[in-house]
């Protein structure tokens, strides 16, 4: 499966259909002959009780709460993060590859801002963005700018590992959900007394996590977390709606003080095929805590304020799309559908095709009608073209 096609990211069984991968984003079917012409309920319940194997916790998981999550490794071939999950009463599981390789911010072709995520000392780190858009990918590139450059403690929770880092100059003590600690609770909990200047956070899913995350960050360390949020304004609105109404102040006030940079990401359709990154990027000022502090309005947003602070690397979705665009690595179509802030993408990509000589002016509904003008020579005919209709008297 994992050599049918180039790019394959995710392996797939679901009954009513052959096995299938994911390839540069679009599924295709695989032809095992064993499992066609399509697989049955029996072929995917032995692929799942192949991957959970005896583990009780992945078996209670499964029965309680429909799902499971776990990993699992072909010697010399790959690592995958599975998930086993209940569709339709049957059995159904998703394996995403795993890279062997540990990336940088070079190969990823990260905005270059990202080298300096790994220079914070204390405070919070969110890299956002939908599930299979590259997130722990990004993070992974951003721990390796420390391993090579940083003598310190790195303490990594993940639901799988999925990034094995060496240890360089840093040392690594990666933890995984289940099998390594029983919650993100307990985990950040404990991680806070096993000397850490930087922790991971695979994945901030509670208030009692994001509670503990806020607690290291204001103690000195480094933390860096994921969230499932499109920009940077969603991901703190996010962070605040998970505390009680009475408590909002007081987590603003927190959050303002911690919060370091937020980037978000999305993996889009390039015109030449496969994907490439496009992203947005805010970072931390007066303004910017300002705004956390008080909350967005007509007089102060997150994206005007990463508008005006791009020449310091900051950068909105729209300013990467438009970027993209510009560069012929993307369509219009693309542009207009990955954009958050719609409106503000159409005028962008209307200057952009003026500026590129590639702007069409379509006619309008006061255009000149020139035949009916020559039709009759005294009267001023103004329509749409064709048109025989006069709206005007003689001059």
């Amino acid at each position: 499966m994992l050599q049918a096609f180039d790019g394959v990211s995710d392996c797939l069984f679901v009954v009513g259909k052959p096995p299938q991968v994911e390839a540069f984003g679009k599924l295709r079917p695989i032809d095992i002959p064993q499992f066609m012409p399509a697989l049955q309920p029996l072929h995917t319940k032995l692929v799942a009780e192949k991957l959970i194997g005896e583990s009780e916790r992945l078996k209670l998981d499964y029965k309680e709460r429909g799902s499971c999550d776990t990993s699992y490794a072909v010697p010399n071939v790959a690592r995958f993060r599975v998930n086993v999950f209940k569709q339709n009463g049957h059995h159904a599981i998703v394996m995403r590859k795993l890279s062997t390789d540990i990336p940088t911010v070079e190969s990823l072709k990260l905005p270059l801002i990202c080298k300096d995520f790994a220079k914070e000392k204390n405070g919070l780190i969110f890299v956002t963005g939908a599930t299979g858009n590259g997130k722990t990918t990004s993070l992974a590139a951003i721990l390796n700018e420390i391993n090579i450059g940083q003598d310190v403690h790195v303490v990594t929770l993940e639901d799988p590992i999925e990034y094995l880092h060496p240890h360089k100059r840093a040392t690594f003590s990666q933890r995984e959900l289940g099998r390594d600690f029983p919650d993100f609770v307990t985990g950040l909990r404990a991680a806070l007394r096993q000397a850490p200047k930087a922790i991971l956070v695979g994945e901030v899913r509670d208030r009692e996590t994001m509670e503990i995350a806020l607690t290291a960050a204001e103690t000195g360390h480094i933390v860096f977390a994921t969230l499932h949020t499109i920009n940077a304004s969603q991901s703190l609105h996010r962070v605040i709606g998970m505390f009680d109404q009475e408590e909002e102040a007081q987590i603003r006030e927190r959050l303002a003080d911690v919060i370091r940079f937020v980037m978000s990401q999305r993996l889009i359709p390039k015109t030449a095929g496969g994907r490439i990154l496009a992203s947005e990027v805010m970072g931390s000022n007066l303004r910017v805590r300002e705004t956390v502090l008080l909350g967005e309005s007509d007089l102060r947003s997150f994206n005007d304020i990463i508008e005006d602070n791009s020449v310091h690397g900051w950068h909105t979705f729209e300013m990467c799309l438009l970027r993209l665009f510009r560069e012929s690595r993307i369509t219009e179509d693309t542009a207009m559908g990955y954009s958050v802030n719609k409106p503000s993408m159409r005028k962008l990509i209307d200057l952009a095709r003026k500026e590129m000589g590639t702007h069409e002016d379509a006619p309008t509904d006061m255009s000149l009608d020139i035949e009916a003008l020559h039709s009759r020579p005294g009267e001023l005919a103004i329509g749409k073209p064709g048109s025989s209709t006069t709206t005007g008297r003689p001059r």
